[in-house]
């Protein structure tokens, strides 16, 4: 059988099911096919089901800190398979809200595994055989795994991935988490809060190298604060079978020294899914980045086109691959679009959260700006304060001259939410003064946007004036 489309979408993760909402609006028959779950990675095993594990990792905080407030409680139990029963019943109802979602807007959805016979059509290979997708355009949204790194013992029983965290029966008594960046630091925050003996091991001098170096001190003295050891500049040689799980051994600026857990997380990276979709037919040569495209996510054969973490270009975010994917498909359907990276936020939900938009000041300096930066922390917040949640700042940075917003970072709660008014100021090009005659709501946490502004300025209104 012979399918034909305008548009067809491998994978149906955030890039690839926006894309095929975004190109069923403009009147394009569209026909995504799955390997193997709708809403990809981010909806099943990535971004929802962990946000809905630390919640309930928030809520036991809150709980357990309750006489703070003024109110009794008796002391609060985890109820491990509860929690996990709530993640499983939040994943189905945001990947059965999409289904319904391309159902609603006449996307075809084929599940099965696509291959690339020439650069217009499609083999796919579905549990009731085989079947042929002709389409004028073609957006690979195959997204990406969990990177493979030869680091002797890795693939050992007692490492798992996020895949194998996420579906843990029972809470380990301790874990150690390999990586520093979002991911590990996210199951760091989430497993300490909820009793877990955890230690970090970054390779590199900081936590979140990604991001503003502030970020990764603030994230570093918060989770140290909430028991978490944090090992940076420190390299993982070697994972062994230990008494009670695993035997880490790292070198670390002290020396060598081994790390004893009843589970290891790999949290090193992610690699882009470029095997197994003929992309030799296509006559394209994916690098480890994976695959080159333009600011239209056109790759070098026309007609198809790249989004997501399969692309080489953008950082592997979510809220990337969605856009992306509506930036492929009003291309391939002759509006014009593009990509602009500047004003990508990033985001970090550990307890606090932390969030990052645009150029760091180092970044800025090295770009050439004389540079104007604000910080203001969250303990001189009314709201904060009111709420209990104290521990973060927000920084602002700018250029001297005309004191436009160069970049926002951002340490404490909802800081995923405040970092969008950084977002729009890059995007908008705003600068400092228009950030300051925007009335922002008291008492509100955003206040703090405010105030860093006017602290690059040098006349915080809630700092103490400098002697």
């Amino acid at each position: 059988m012979t399918v034909k489309a305008d548009i067809a979408i491998i994978g149906t993760g955030p890039g690839g099911y926006v894309a095929a909402l975004r190109a069923s609006q403009l009147g394009a028959k569209v026909v995504c096919i799955e390997k193997k779950w709708v809403g990809g990675v981010c909806l099943n095993e990535g971004c929802i089901p962990t946000k809905a594990l630390l919640r309930s990792a928030e809520v036991f905080s809150l709980v357990r800190h309750a006489a703070t407030f003024g109110v009794e409680v008796e002391e609060p139990k985890i109820n491990w398979p509860a929690v996990q029963a709530r993640k499983e019943k939040v994943v189905r109802q945001m990947v059965g809200g999409v289904v319904k979602l391309l159902e609603r807007a006449g996307v075809q959805t084929m599940m099965g595994a696509a291959t690339f016979l020439r650069p217009d059509t499609l083999k796919v290979v579905t549990p009731n055989g085989e079947e042929h997708v002709v389409a004028d355009n073609i957006l690979i949204a195959t997204g990406s795994r969990t990177m493979q790194v030869p680091i002797p013992g890795l693939d050992g029983p007692s490492v798992i991935d996020h895949s194998g965290i996420m579906a843990l029966q029972a809470l380990p008594a301790s874990l150690c988490v390999i990586g520093g960046g979002a991911i590990g630091l996210e199951y760091a925050s989430l497993m300490v809060e909820l009793g877990v003996k955890v230690t970090v091991v970054e390779m590199l001098p900081r936590l979140a190298p990604l991001m503003d170096a502030s970020i990764g001190q603030g994230l570093a003295w918060s989770l140290g604060n909430r028991g978490v050891e944090i090992l940076t500049g420190t390299k993982v040689t070697s994972v062994k079978a230990g008494a009670n799980g695993a035997m880490v051994t790292v070198t670390t600026p002290e020396g060598e020294r081994q790390i004893e857990a009843e589970k290891v997380l790999s949290a090193i990276g992610r690699a882009p899914n470029t095997e197994g979709i003929g992309l030799e037919v296509l006559g394209l040569n994916a690098t480890r980045k994976g695959i080159a495209v333009d600011d239209r996510m056109r790759t070098a054969v026309p007609h198809v086109y790249a989004i997501g973490d399969v692309a080489a270009e953008g950082p592997m975010l979510a809220h990337v691959a969605s856009h992306q994917g509506v930036v492929a498909v009003e291309d391939a359907l002759g509006l014009t679009a593009h990509m602009n990276y500047a004003a990508v936020p990033s985001c970090i939900f550990t307890l606090p959260e932390a969030a990052g938009v645009g150029m760091t000041e180092e970044q800025a300096k090295e770009a050439g700006y004389e540079v104007l930066v604000g910080t203001f922390a969250l303990p001189n917040n009314g709201k904060a304060v009111a709420y209990g949640d104290t521990d973060g700042f927000v920084t602002v940075v700018s250029e001297s001259k005309h004191h436009a917003v160069l970049g926002m970072h951002i340490v404490g709660p909802h800081a995923s939410d405040l970092i969008l008014e950084g977002t729009l100021a890059i995007e908008m090009e705003a600068t400092l003064d228009e950030i300051e005659h925007t009335i922002h709501a008291h008492p509100t946490l955003g206040e703090s946007n405010a105030e860093a502004a006017l602290a690059a300025m040098g006349r915080a209104l809630h700092l103490p004036a400098r002697k």
